[in-house]
């Protein structure tokens, strides 16, 4: 079964196509046969690149550079690449469905075929998801009109979270908040969290397994696991909320934003759009919010990053606390996204101290140079410490074949 998945940025595209058994229970593999994307949408120029392959020895690459108006063009040239002449796909009616890593759907949730009813509930989320829903819905209705018979799924970040007890899950607003403007703590990173935890129910024998997941990168989330299940996580109403990100404040004080207003006579629309844009490390630090700039920029004494790489691990051990209280111990932590997989410093310093809480990394592991999934605690450490690399568009491909089978 051919299953093409579609994960949407605000100016970027990627997509992914496998080929998987027709059921969970079928024996074979689960193979990728091209990945590709696009980058700068909108812009002037915009890259189109493309592997096919898969993990072929020799992949073929293509890249073009050429203006892309927005995502649904842009899903219509990865669908021209694949099937191209040497693509992998005859035509799109090779492709059993095209899944799509949505982000909120909010009274819509889980693993769903896209419809009108689907893309409504998206559209009233849109305040919330201003990046993410938006172009999805535009990609998945312009999609709908020009292949009919593809079925498009939606696979929602916020289904992983379900699970969450309310004692997590609520704010502390009116009840009628919650009921009418389903006021609560969603959470995302819904697919590469379900894979961690996946992951590592396959990797661990112990039971209940108490993990923190942290999945760190421009976009930044920690989720509480037991026994594969979300049980509280850092994000919250938006996306925008939780952690710093690279661009984003994360949580605030909403009382800032109307005190911010009152001094400069800024609209809330104008002063939300700095906290999603200019805000985040690349805000505090004046610099940038890629953590590898940060990090050399730290290094040559450079105090603003100093500073904003210390409030970004002070965020990501307060959930990490929590998340030992909440869970009554922990049997891992795991670190995963581009920073969580690429940072040592940052690693380390998450977990700096934690000795008598039986937490405890080896520098050697930590900071050698290695790719892939491995275990870098210190040999008396009680607790796991993973780093695993994530794959959401395996997860979404996989949720995807479970709907079409159910049907």
């Amino acid at each position: 079964m051919k299953v093409l998945i579609a994960n949407l940025g605000s100016t970027s595209f990627k997509y992914r196509l496998f080929d998987l058994p027709a059921t969970a229970d079928d024996s074979g593999d689960e193979t990728e046969l091209a990945r590709g994307g696009v980058e700068r949408i909108g812009a002037a120029e915009s890259r189109v690149y493309a592997t096919v392959g898969g993990d072929a020895a020799e992949p073929t690459v293509i890249e073009t550079v050429q203006p892309v108006a927005d995502h649904a063009v842009a899903l219509e040239a990865a669908i021209e690449q694949l099937t191209a002449d040497g693509g992998p796909l005859d035509s799109i009616a090779d492709v059993a469905a095209i899944g799509f890593k949505a982000v909120h759907g909010g009274r819509v949730s889980g693993v769903v075929r896209v419809d009108e009813e689907v893309l409504a509930a998206m559209e009233e989320m849109a305040a919330v998801a201003p990046a993410h829903n938006p172009p999805y819905v535009q990609a998945m209705r312009q999609l709908a009109e020009k292949f009919p018979s593809v079925p498009l799924v939606a696979a929602f970040e916020t289904g992983f979270h379900a699970t969450i007890p309310d004692r997590n899950a609520r704010y502390a607003v009116p009840t009628e908040w919650l009921e009418k403007y389903l006021v609560r703590r969603w959470g995302f990173h819904g697919a590469s969290h379900r894979f961690i935890a996946t992951r590592l129910m396959d990797l661990m024998d112990r039971r209940p397994l108490r993990v923190v997941q942290c999945h760190l990168g421009g976009s930044s989330s920690v989720c509480w696991t037991k026994d594969g299940e979300s049980v509280g996580t850092s994000m919250g109403m938006s996306p925008q909320s939780g952690l710093p990100q690279n661009n984003r404040a994360g949580d605030l004080d909403p009382y800032a934003l109307l005190h911010v207003a009152k001094a400069t006579g800024r609209s809330f629309e104008d002063l939300l759009v700095e906290l999603s844009t200019r805000a985040g490390l690349a805000g505090m630090s004046g610099t940038s919010g890629d953590m590898r700039d940060l990090e050399a920029a730290a290094a040559n004494g450079n105090d603003a990053a100093r500073v904003a790489m210390e409030v970004y691990v002070a965020a990501i051990r307060h959930w990490l606390g929590g998340g030992l209280v909440e869970l009554g111990g922990l049997d891992a932590i795991a670190f995963t996204g581009g920073i969580g997989e690429n940072s040592p410093a940052t690693r380390a310093a998450v977990v700096a101290g934690l000795k008598d809480l039986g937490v405890e990394i080896d520098p050697a592991a930590n900071t050698a140079a290695a790719a892939g999934e491995r275990r870098i605690e210190a040999a008396r450490s009680r607790v796991a410490i993973w780093v695993i690399p994530t794959n959401e568009e395996l997860v979404v491909a996989r949720q995807t074949r479970t709907l079409l089978a159910d049907r």
